[in-house]
């Protein structure tokens, strides 16, 4: 599963051939969340409330970047890095 940004411990990734709607995965210590890309909506998972924020924040400000490496993973091609928080 491709790493496509890291920030403050938290790492997001993207599978290949994953199932719609599109979303990403976010992992902070041993907590996963499944995140829906359109609606920025939790579809599964936990992670700590600050964490979750910061996540959020991340992706509202990147759902352009993320919706192309949906596209892309679907068509099994290279994966691009986003830029993370700061």
């Amino acid at each position: 599963m491709p790493t496509i940004c890291a920030f403050f411990g938290i790492v997001i990734r993207m599978y290949y051939d994953e199932h719609a709607p599109p979303h990403f995965h976010a992992m902070y210590n041993n907590d996963e969340v499944i995140i829906e890309i359109e609606t920025l909506k939790v579809r599964s998972g936990n992670v700590p409330r600050r964490a979750l924020a910061l996540i959020l924040e991340w992706a509202a400000a990147h759902r352009r970047e993320l919706t192309r490496n949906w596209k892309l993973a679907r068509e099994h091609k290279p994966l691009r890095a986003i830029k993370p928080l700061e």
